[in-house]
This record gives C-alpha cells, sequence and structure tokens, in this order.
C-alpha cells in the first residue's frame, strides 16, 4: 500500500541518501570496486547479488509501471536489459535516488546488498542483531495499546484480533481487506488524523520505494513505537538510529542462487522466507 505523498517534509529521500552514504562511509573504495554479479526483476521482488555473493532486495512497484502494455512501451520502463551482470554496484545504487519505478527498485536492492556487506565488514554499533525473529514479536504490543498497521498485512492483523489491541488499516483499496477486517479500515487518505494514535506505528518497506515513509513517520508521536518491516529494510539501520523506538524487520539471504531462482519463476515473500532468507530484527539498544 502507498499513502498519498505528504508535502515536502525535509526528509524526501533522506533514509535511502543516508543509508548510501553510511555504505560508501564504511566500505571505502571497495564500495566503488563492487560490481553486479547477477540480478533478477521477479513479479514480487527485485533482487541484485554483488561479486562478493552478498544480496539485496527490493518490492516490484507493478503498479508504478502503467506504461508496460507493449513491446516499445515496455522497452522505456524496463531499465539496463542485458547489462546490469558487472555493472558496478554503486552506480546501480544510485538508481535508488534519483528515479522511480523499476529504476528505483534496482537500486535499492543494489543498495540493499552493499548494506548487508557494509553491516557485515563494521559490525552491529548502536543496535543489535535479533536472528530469526519476527519484528512483530519483538514490538511487544500490549491490549491496551493502539497499533496503526500501514497496508492490509494479513498477518499482522491477525496477530492484532488474537492480542485484543485497538487497531486501525490504513489502506488505498478496500477490496484488499477481509469483511471482518473492515470495520478497522481507513483510508490512506486520512493518515494525518489516524497516525498520531499510534502507540504502536507498523510500516512495509515498500514505503522506502514510493516515498511515503517520511511523511508517516513525522505524523508518529515522538514516544510511539515504530516498526519497518519487510524485504526491502536495508540491512544497514543507521538512516533510521535517530528516531527513538524504532525497530527494523528484514531478511539476510543465506542462498542466493536458489532465491534468484524462486524470484524468476514468479515466487513471493512466502516462497523464501525462512528456506533462503531467514527473517532478522535490528533493534535499538
Amino acid at each position: 500500500m502507498s499513502v498519498p505523498r505528504p508535502k515536502d517534509t525535509g526528509e524526501g529521500a533522506s533514509y535511502l541518501e543516508r543509508t548510501c552514504d553510511a555504505v560508501t562511509r564504511i566500505l571505502g573504495p571497495e564500495a566503488e570496486a563492487r560490481t553486479v554479479g547477477r540480478a533478477t526483476l521477479g513479479l514480487f521482488f527485485v533482487a541484485v547479488t554483488l561479486d562478493s555473493g552478498h544480496t539485496g532486495l527490493c518490492a516490484t512497484p507493478l503498479k508504478d509501471i502503467p506504461e508496460a502494455v507493449c513491446c516499445p512501451s515496455s522497452a522505456m520502463a524496463m531499465p539496463f536489459p542485458g547489462k546490469l551482470r558487472g555493472m558496478g554496484a554503486l552506480r546501480l545504487a544510485q538508481e535508488a535516488l534519483s528515479h522511480a519505478g523499476l529504476r528505483r527498485a534496482l537500486g535499492i536492492a543494489a543498495l540493499n546488498a552493499l548494506a548487508h556487506l557494509a553491516a557485515e565488514r563494521r559490525g552491529p554499533r548502536g543496535y543489535r542483531v535479533v536472528e530469526d525473529a519476527d519484528a512483530f514479536d519483538i514490538a511487544r504490543i500490549r491490549p491496551d495499546e493502539t497499533a496503526v498497521v500501514v497496508g492490509a498485512f494479513g498477518p499482522f492483523l491477525k496477530a492484532l484480533r488474537g492480542i485484543g489491541a485497538r487497531h486501525f488499516v490504513l489502506e488505498k483499496d478496500p477490496a484488499t481487506l477481509r469483511p471482518d477486517e473492515m470495520g478497522h479500515f481507513r483510508p490512506a487518505e486520512s493518515y494525518p488524523r489516524i497516525v498520531p494514535q499510534a502507540d504502536v506505528l507498523l510500516i512495509t518497506g515498500t514505503t522506502l520505494v514510493n516515498d511515503s515513509l517520511p511523511g508517516l513517520i513525522a505524523c508518529a508521536r515522538p514516544e510511539a513505537r515504530v516498526v519497518l518491516v519487510g524485504p526491502t529494510v536495508p540491512m544497514l539501520p543507521d538512516a533510521f538510529l535517530d528516531r527513538r523506538g524504532m525497530i527494523l524487520g528484514t531478511v539476510r539471504v543465506a542462498d542466493a542462487e536458489a532465491l534468484h531462482e524462486v524470484l524468476a519463476q514468479g515466487g513471493s515473500g512466502y516462497h523464501f522466507f525462512g528456506k533462503y532468507a531467514p527473517k532478522i530484527v535490528l533493534a535499538q539498544d
């Protein structure tokens, strides 16, 4: 789900920019030296693996490609066909900062691969890594708290019903909710009114692709716990650590070849979570 892009908060795409800055600072000359070993533009996720073996993911922004309806127009939407292998990884990562659609998704996947490498080179600073964990569980939502979920993410909604916590779902398309979930539905456009009610704000990493993340976080109360979750979330959390109570849920790709094969055959997260890409949580110390 995406929410309407808010008025400029001064953040812009700074989470991506700051992640890129952290990567280049940590890796130094190695950031320029690394190249793309393999890239897959799957139906649900884009994956980029470096020559070092480190892999990054990004959700595929299918709804941002309305022009991809015939060969000539599709050629405008599909970036770098046949030219990605051997490309400088940092060069590709720059696409995350200056373009939209598939170009941005490829850039974010490349940036996340470099972030994986940088996190491994440096080690955790200011945060801890929780292996084989779910960010929802780390958030420890209580029955007396209010949760706001950005997007109709079924597992979160089911868990919130089990807890008995008051919750709202911000979503552009109500058809993505089940009939028993409609009582919690709120139109995406109402986020400036709904997000400030959250004790816990649960956001998909896809908001990094559509630039809606800064506006959502800007609306959250300072004491609210913000959970950003999904394979699009980088493994290097430096850009997010100035927000108190931030919890990042992402994945560490353990079998890149198998992951690429699954994505190339139309696989989604359900086909690789745990098996080829265990979940991890990055939480502030």
